[in-house]
């Protein structure tokens, strides 16, 4: 199977930083499936993310993203992929429909594909009674059905969500999860990460998990299960390879 995105002995460190966020990174998720990248805080997985995407640059590696290099590419990557961020990324002072129409207008998204598109995702994500109203008035879970709408409006080929359900009540849950694996039925790849392991168990059919700026361990969830006795979830194997020290 073809991988969409290959990273290969990554490493960052950030100006005045004590230690490296990546050190060797190494990782590969293929295309069409909906992958789990897993660590606990400061294990590196925004910086990779952010460098896949090429919003930091890497310190020395190689990163590829749907065949193309980041390095030389990362302006065709960005029209293949949407990214959804852990913070909210839209204009509080807008309606959701006019932050939508503003970002379907940087896509060159012609205006009535961009009114219907709008139209149907406002819909699908339960917002179109609420479409004109001011997004700072918005309920979490609203802000971050509409914070993945703008994400999708010009239909990436791979979807990346950096904590997606932080904060949202179960009822935004239940339909983002269900959306995300109707979106991965379609031939979509999608790459998630989320500290609640119970919900990437339920979407993710491979993860890695990594910390100290490294990949501790990757592949199939059940795999990975079979291979350490006593272990019957992800939150389990989790724990079993980042141990239980508090992190901050």
């Amino acid at each position: 199977m073809d991988n969409a995105i290959e990273i290969r002995d990554l490493n960052k460190k950030f100006p005045n930083a004590e230690f490296y966020s990546l050190q060797g990174m190494n990782l590969s998720f293929p295309k069409g499936e909906i992958s789990g990248l897993l660590g606990p805080n400061g294990a590196g997985k925004t910086t990779t993310i952010s460098i896949m995407c090429g919003l930091v640059q890497a310190d020395s590696g190689h990163v590829q993203v749907l065949g193309m290099d980041v390095a030389h590419n990362a302006g065709s990557i960005l029209k293949k992929t949407g990214i959804v961020t852990q913070q909210v990324a839209l204009y509080p002072l807008l309606s959701a429909r006019e932050n939508l129409n503003y970002i379907g207008s940087l896509y060159q998204i012609p205006q009535k594909v961009r009114k219907e598109k709008i139209a149907y995702f406002l819909e699908r994500f339960g917002l179109t009674a609420n479409a004109d109203k001011q997004v700072r008035h918005y309920s979490g879970g609203m802000k971050r059905r509409c914070n993945i709408i703008a994400s999708l409006l010009h239909e990436p080929e791979l979807l990346i969500l950096d904590e997606p359900t932080a904060g949202v009540d179960i009822h935004s849950r239940t339909m983002i999860l269900d959306f995300l694996l109707e979106y991965n039925a379609a031939g979509n790849t999608i790459l998630y990460t989320s500290h609640l392991l119970e919900e990437a168990e339920r979407l993710c059919k491979n993860v890695a998990i990594v910390d100290g700026g490294k990949c501790i361990v990757q592949d199939n969830i059940d795999a990975l299960k079979e291979q350490v006795p006593g272990i019957h979830n992800l939150e389990e194997l989790f724990l079993h390879y980042t141990g239980r020290t508090l992190r901050e």
